[in-house]
């Protein structure tokens, strides 16, 4: 059976990586003006039909086609007492799993501990990780280089390839300190969420510090219609809400940058804090 149904709300589940689509039927045998949802998951095919296409969606697509051959990242941020496992993907980045060491316990005897611990870890990743996929060990203290040793020795082409970085702290709130500092490695550059999370980082940093920055919609615009943005930073739920073309056209036209950022990462939150939209000036507006 096919159907066509004009979509009214389009919801994202994260954890099971599916869209729900909900809206009424206008083309099929039965049920014609009846609601109904279509569950759509990775690798189905549907076909869209849509009388207006804005500049900024068409080009939300091809940049999500361009990601879509980009590897993700996978982050491993420990110590010695436990490790979160994460993975940073287009639209987020995303806690998979803590392993705990049991170091404190007597489960194990001291010899054992490190090599239960890390062999923990490994299970772990063997489950999400590919070799396609960078693999960055991070954390305060020494574990992680006697993790990525411990990953030296398994047979090669196990995973990706291994990068090491010190943070002041490990977890989620490791792994968000790193990104936010730019991680130093190409890898990260390379991907959406990480330029996402670094240019919404910069603007932060200009606003409080009362720097070439502004944010909100109407200050935004200002700015774009005087020529004086650099970059432009939209939160991807605005372009559903506002149409934001004539801004993007302004910034474009004056060789400026526009980067749509996910909400669904904290640089996302942060950026919807401030309205939904920023930019980053080449000069200070009076």
């Amino acid at each position: 059976m096919t159907l066509g149904v004009r979509v009214e709300k389009i919801e994202f589940e994260q954890e099971n990586l599916r869209m729900r689509l909900l809206g009424v039927i206008e083309e099929g045998p039965q049920d014609i003006g009846q609601h109904h949802t279509l569950m759509v998951e990775v690798g189905e095919q549907i076909r869209i039909r849509k009388d207006h296409w804005k500049q900024t969606q068409i080009d939300r697509l091809d940049s999500a086609v361009k990601d879509t051959v980009k590897p993700r990242i996978v982050f491993v941020s420990l110590d010695q007492d436990e490790a979160t496992v994460a993975v940073l993907r287009a639209y987020g980045l995303k806690e998979i799993v803590t392993v705990r060491s049991m170091r404190a316990g007597k489960q194990y005897d001291e010899k054992g501990k490190p090599q239960d611990y890390h062999g923990e870890i490994i299970s772990k990743l063997n489950a999400i990780a590919t070799p396609d996929m960078p693999l960055v060990l991070l954390g305060p203290g020494f574990e992680k280089e006697e993790l990525a040793e411990s990953i030296s020795k398994l047979p090669k082409g196990t995973f990706g390839s291994v990068f090491v970085q010190h943070t002041g702290q490990c977890g989620m709130v490791g792994v968000n300190e790193l990104i936010k500092s730019g991680l130093g490695s190409k890898i990260l550059r390379e991907s959406t969420v990480g330029t996402e999370m670094e240019l919404v980082n910069k603007l932060m940093e200009f606003i409080a510090s009362h720097g070439n920055a502004t944010c909100g919609y109407a200050e935004v615009e200002n700015a774009a219609m005087a020529g004086a943005v650099e970059n432009l930073l939209v939160l991807d739920s605005l372009l559903r809400e506002r149409d934001i073309d004539p801004i993007v056209h302004a910034v474009e036209q004056q060789q400026g940058t526009l980067t749509v950022v996910s909400g669904e990462h904290d640089a996302g939150k942060q950026l919807a804090a401030l309205g939904g939209m920023g930019a980053i000036l080449r000069y200070k507006l009076a």
